[in-house]
């Protein structure tokens, strides 16, 4: 004769084959009455429901004007919708610097700043460093002393070290590494940049009215 549970218990195997049934039948019942529907629309639908808001800017030194989803981060506007893909996608939270680009000539995180907010202002990424087929003279000097390795964070490490030289024609290593320190390299080869840094601003014109050229 079997042995009974006492009362008030029940059996691991009680359970399970308990819960088992229960899920067959829930998912057999029809949706509840008053249970959100679920939502049949295409993306395109749901596309269109977003705000949209025409922005005006300044982009590698040519106007610009775009309708953008209000929701589109500056980097998403730059790749995705622009084709310049220069401007990388690393950590997408604002802290590997990999998607670093100048706005009103100061490094920000694109992945972090909505595209509505460039809106009036003026955007430099890594496309418009060489002029006429030319690189500038950091880019140079990256090559020179063998910055970039993956090169995955390459463009963002330039975008900037072009701000730190505009503020700072002539930084020494302590200054270019403090610039710096919001750009991660998973290459670990942070002495590189900071050398091709500072060799950038030794081969710049130096001022006979002060070190920032005022």
């Amino acid at each position: 004769m079997k042995n009974k549970s006492k009362r008030g218990t029940i059996s691991r195997r009680e359970f399970l084959e308990g819960t088992g049934t229960a899920l067959i039948v829930t998912t057999a019942v029809p949706a509840l009455h008053g249970q959100a529907p679920v939502d049949a629309r295409t993306p395109a639908d749901q596309s269109a429901r977003v705000p949209r808001t025409v922005i005006r800017f300044t982009l590698n030194g040519t106007t610009r004007r775009v309708e953008v989803e209000d929701r589109w981060t500056l980097a998403e506007l730059l790749r995705d919708h622009l084709g310049l893909t220069g401007t990388k996608l690393g950590c997408e939270r604002g802290e590997c610097g990999a998607c670093t680009v100048l706005l009103d000539g100061k490094p920000v995180y694109s992945c972090s700043n909505l595209a509505v907010w460039a809106d009036g202002r003026s955007i430099e990424t890594v496309e418009g460093l060489a002029r006429n087929g030319q690189l500038s003279r950091l880019q140079r000097a990256f090559v020179e002393h063998d910055a970039p390795q993956c090169g995955f964070c390459t463009s963002g490490q330039l975008m900037a070290a072009t701000a730190l030289l505009r503020a700072n024609p002539h930084p020494t290593p302590d200054e270019a590494r403090a610039a710096m320190t919001g750009n991660l390299c998973r290459c670990a080869n942070y002495n590189r940049y900071v050398e091709a840094v500072v060799a950038a601003g030794e081969a710049a014109p130096r001022s006979t009215t002060g070190r920032s050229g005022k």
